[in-house]
C-alpha cells in the first residue's frame, strides 16, 4: 500500500479539496461521487462528508493509496 504526506499551509483542507490536490480524484466531480459512495476511508473509516476537515495527522485512503496530511 502506497503512502504519501501532502503538506499544506492552512490549518485544514476539505476531504473533496484533498483527494482533488493529492491526485487520488482528477475533478471535483470524481472526488464528491468517491466520498459520497463510501469508497474513502478517513483514518481507517468510511467517510461520506466531503466537507469533512482534514487536519495534520489525519489519512484519507482511495484504493491502494493513502494520504496524510502535514501542516507546515
Amino acid at each position: 500500500m502506497r503512502s504519501e504526506i501532502i503538506t499544506i499551509n492552512e490549518e485544514f483542507i476539505k476531504l473533496d479539496n484533498l483527494l482533488k490536490f493529492s491526485g487520488l480524484a482528477q475533478t471535483g466531480g470524481e472526488a464528491k461521487v468517491l466520498i459520497q459512495s463510501g469508497q474513502v476511508l478517513v483514518n481507517g473509516e468510511i467517510c461520506t462528508m466531503r466537507g469533512k476537515k482534514m487536519r495534520d495527522g489525519d489519512k484519507a485512503q482511495y484504493g491502494d493509496r493513502i494520504v496524510e496530511v502535514s501542516v507546515s
